[in-house]
């Protein structure tokens, strides 16, 4: 094995951590997104930093791996292990509020944490808040986005498109 990753603050490394962003909404980190689940010690003492995919066989896994381990080696710590949790499966209520505030600023309608619209379960819409007039006059275009894990609205207000985030 390599140089041991001992007395490491996990502070730090959380804050390191924030700087791997996500590959597809560059202004949210893995932190922000609740991929990194944790940050702890191997029996062999190396640092290991555990993640969980947004779904299962997520292509950008790997490089969010390989960015994990190139930030940490960048900041002094040798060899750290990447670990792929799968289980429990990542949902979007791991999503942190600072993460769902950046989606809004950067145009994407964030995840909603809980629904009281029934409808949806007999054909109808969700009424999702617009990110630029944050009006709930909206109405969906297309189940899916411009990623399989979005779906795209549009604002009866201000008439705007813009992507949901949807809830997984």
């Amino acid at each position: 094995m390599s140089s041991a990753a001992t007395n490491f603050d996990p502070d730090v490394i959380w804050s390191l951590l924030e700087e791997v962003k996500d590959p597809e909404i560059p202004v949210l980190s893995i932190v922000d997104l609740g991929i990194a689940r944790a940050v702890q010690d191997t029996a062999d003492g190396q640092l290991e930093v555990v993640i969980s995919p947004t779904y299962s066989g997520c292509p950008a896994m790997y490089m969010l791996e390989e960015q994990i381990r190139e930030t940490l080696i960048n900041h002094g710590y040798p060899d750290p292990v990447i670990t792929t949790q799968l289980s429990p499966a990542w949902t979007t209520d791991w999503m942190t509020e600072a993460g769902r505030k950046k989606l809004t600023a950067y145009g994407i309608a964030p995840p909603e944490k809980t629904t009281s619209n029934k409808s949806v379960l007999f054909g109808g819409q969700k009424k999702i808040a617009c990110p630029k007039c944050a009006s709930t006059n909206s109405e969906q275009i297309s189940e899916f986005g411009s990623t399989a894990c979005k779906a795209l609205y549009r604002c009866l207000d201000c008439r705007e498109p813009f992507d949901y985030f949807k809830c997984i």
